[in-house]
């Protein structure tokens, strides 16, 4: 009955030795670093140059336009006029509407892509700590999620390099 019960305290007391692996990484830094994220954000940029583009040549084809009403409105009558005052606030109405749609559409697919990315790195951590037998990888932030680690504990560099390798495959 001694044996046994000095077995239970000896597994009891291995078992409560047995120290949990845990890490951190810093979120920020390990999202802005992601070589993909990178890469995702100059085709946006990319995008966003040509929508200013084509905005700013829309916007000053329109005033081309206000210009020319202006020289005809003086020499028009007071129905012409109202039509004519009309027809620009409809045009302009639309360019708006135009403009906002495309802004839109560009702010989705930022939101879309941004959070795609956050996904892709969570499970590339996760499978990176069950790989590699960690308990717990905890994410740091300006929030202050984790306020202490130990720097052989932080792994964002580790994640980082193993991530951006991954992605060049």
């Amino acid at each position: 009955m001694k044996n046994l019960l000095a077995s239970i305290i000896l597994v009891c007391l291995f078992m409560s030795c047995q120290q949990q692996k845990i890490g951190f990484v810093d979120n920020v830094k390990l999202i802005n670093d992601y070589q993909e994220k990178k890469d995702l954000e100059n085709k946006l940029q990319i995008k966003i140059n040509a929508f200013q583009k084509r905005t700013d040549s829309l916007r000053q084809a329109f005033q081309l336009e206000i210009n020319e009403a202006e020289l005809k409105a003086r020499k028009m009558s007071q129905t012409d006029l109202q039509k004519l005052s009309q027809e620009l606030q409809q045009k302009e109405q639309i360019l708006s509407q135009r403009v906002q749609f495309e802004q839109q559409q560009i702010t989705q697919e930022s939101q879309s892509t941004n959070d795609s990315l956050i996904k892709k790195v969570k499970k590339f951590v996760q499978d990176y700590g069950k790989t590699n037998g960690y308990t717990y990888i905890l994410g740091s932030n300006e929030a202050g999620s984790v306020m202490f680690g130990q720097d052989e504990n932080d792994l964002t560099q580790t994640i980082l390099d193993a991530l951006n390798k991954s992605y060049k495959e």
